[in-house]
C-alpha cells in the first residue's frame, strides 16, 4: 500500500502537502536537486505536459528553470533559491506570475526511522493567488508526482 499524501490548506494564502517516501533525507533530497532524478518524478504521468527542459542551480541564490511542452504552448516556471540546507531544507521563489505575484515555497525532508517526512509549503501573496493556483488544477498532481518520487527513491542506491 502506498503512503498517502495529506494536502491542507492552513490559511488564506497558505497550501501544505506532506508525505511520507520510503527512503532517507539524503536520497529524497538528491531527487528534489539532481535534474537527472527530478526529472524522472516531477510530471504526473497522467499529465498531458512533458518536461523539455529542467535547469536547477541549487545554492542560495542560484536559479532554476523548467520548461514544459503543454501540447499547444510551452510554458516556463522559474525562481531562484532562497535557502539550501542538504538533506533538510530547500526554499525558492516561483517568479514566473511576476515579483508582485510571486510565492516561495519550502520543502522540509525529516528523518522519520530509515523514511523521509517530506512537507512542501506553499506561501501564496495572498487569498486570491492561491485560490487561482488551487482553481488552475496546478496543485492536483502533486499526490501522483509524489508517488512517482516514492517509486524512484526506493531504485537509488543506498
Amino acid at each position: 500500500m502506498k503512503n498517502p499524501t495529506t494536502t491542507v490548506r492552513k490559511s488564506d494564502r497558505e497550501l501544505v502537502v506532506s508525505r511520507t517516501i520510503d527512503g532517507p533525507p539524503r536520497l529524497v533530497f538528491e531527487a528534489w536537486t539532481r535534474p537527472e532524478l527530478f526529472r524522472r518524478w516531477w510530471v504526473p504521468k497522467s499529465a498531458p505536459i512533458t518536461l523539455l527542459s529542467c535547469e536547477l542551480d541549487v545554492r542560495v541564490g542560484g536559479s532554476y528553470r523548467l520548461v514544459f511542452d503543454a501540447g499547444s504552448q510551452t510554458m516556463a516556471f522559474f525562481g531562484r533559491y532562497l535557502e539550501v540546507t542538504p538533506c533538510s531544507r530547500l526554499a525558492w521563489t516561483n517568479d514566473e506570475g511576476g515579483e508582485d505575484a510571486a510565492a516561495i515555497t519550502t520543502v522540509t525532508f525529516e528523518e522519520r526511522d530509515g523514511r523521509t517526512l517530506l512537507t512542501v509549503h506553499d506561501l501564496h501573496p495572498s487569498k486570491e493567488a492561491l485560490d487561482a493556483a488551487i482553481a488552475s488544477g496546478s496543485t492536483d498532481g502533486m499526490p501522483e508526482s509524489l508517488d512517482q518520487l516514492d517509486a524512484l527513491v526506493v531504485t537509488l542506491p543506498r
